[in-house]
């Protein structure tokens, strides 16, 4: 069974990752995580409601312990009326603070309260919306269990060489000015894997990630979802980095290498907008924007 995240869906949202977790719970590409953009004066803006439909409950979820983040995280369940895609699936959003209450009828793009970067969020992962869909017989508290996920939207894959200039940075990461979005605002844009495809996910730092295209047709929950193939390696560059059942890849074990130093890896995500660059993530390495980088992907020895 697949359900389809439509355009009308994931057109409020700046950026989205399927597999870019570490949590079971998006294994498969059974869950989305779904990125808001930011108001101008750098906070992040309301969590807008993915789906129209109607509160059937929300809760506190306690959250692992870390020390930048509160004990507690918190799930909203919606029955979706809308789109015509996801009726009468009920929708599971993870990390926002509510703002409404059950019964509340919303609508799509309707704030659902505010984003909670609890301790499911490592440093370098940006707020966001976590969210997966059930049918209604289905356990609706259970951290797994959701429904695969397709995209429905466009995707374009963009050739990148692995070099950059640094734009910006954090205390655990740098992001660079390559590959370049060529319509920001409008198509959803990744990084391109050489066979064809958006590669998403933590390259190696997660155990696995994902090659995203947009689904050929629209898939029904009721529908057998076919994904299976014979294993094929994925490669960056003519690096190996993995391979592929399906779409869900396991990494190998491979070491990401900025200029020839190794760092924890590559946030791989789609995105919209004009921001959009290779993401290293590293927080036991400083770089400095302005500074050249080369991208390399160092397999283990004996691989």
């Amino acid at each position: 069974m697949a359900v389809t995240l439509t355009e009308s869906l994931l057109s409020q949202y700046r950026r989205f990752s399927l597999y870019n977790s570490p949590y079971p719970a998006h294994d498969d590409g059974c869950a989305v995580d779904l990125y808001p953009g930011t108001l101008r004066d750098g906070r992040t803006a309301v969590a807008p409601s993915p789906v129209s439909g109607t509160v059937l409950e929300t809760r506190a979820v306690r959250a692992p312990p870390k020390p930048y983040a509160p004990e507690h995280d918190h799930l909203i369940l919606l029955e979706c009326t809308g789109p015509a895609a996801l009726e009468g699936l009920v929708a599971r959003v993870l990390h926002v603070e509510p703002e409404v209450e059950a019964g509340r009828r919303v609508e799509r793009g309707d704030s659902l309260g505010t984003l909670v970067r609890a301790g499911f969020f490592a440093p370098w992962v940006d707020n966001h919306l976590h969210v997966g869909f059930r049918r209604p017989d289905q356990n609706l508290h259970r951290a797994s269990g959701s429904l695969p996920l397709e995209v429905g939207t466009e995707l374009q894959a963009l050739e990148w060489d692995g070099t950059g200039t640094v734009v910006a940075t954090g205390d655990t990461y740098a992001v660079l000015d390559a590959p370049t979005h060529p319509d920001p605002g409008e198509t959803f844009v990744g990084v391109r894997a050489d066979g064809g495809g958006v590669l998403d996910g933590g390259l190696p730092h997660y155990d696995g990630g994902g090659v995203l295209r947009r689904a050929t047709r629209t898939a029904t929950a009721d529908e057998p979802r076919a994904t299976d193939s014979a294993p094929t390696s994925i490669t960056l560059n003519g690096d190996r980095v993995g391979t592929a059942t399906g779409r869900n890849v396991a990494w190998d074990d491979v070491t990401v290498a900025a200029n020839r130093e190794p760092i924890t890896g590559l946030s791989l995500f789609c995105a919209r907008d004009a921001d959009f660059g290779a993401k290293l993530i590293c927080p036991d390495r400083e770089f400095d924007v302005g500074q050249r980088v080369r991208v390399r992907i160092d397999r283990s020895p004996g691989e």
